[in-house]
């Protein structure tokens, strides 16, 4: 199971994630938690052209 702490250490923002968001995020796997760390480095290496909008509802919008 991943730990939430975990995923705020890794460069994930929490801080608009719901208790049920957390709970979802606790259940991952550790091989679910490198696939999202895998998509949030491309995602960051991708700069400018793909960030998001806004964050509505602890989701984050593109």
């Amino acid at each position: 199971m991943a730990d939430p702490h975990r995923l705020t250490e890794l460069g994930f923002d929490l801080d608009y994630a719901s208790d049920e968001q957390l709970a979802v995020l606790d259940a991952l796997t550790d091989e679910e938690v490198q696939l999202l760390l895998d998509v949030k480095r491309r995602l960051d290496a991708a700069g400018a052209d793909v960030e998001g909008h806004g964050i509505e509802g602890g989701a984050l919008l593109w």
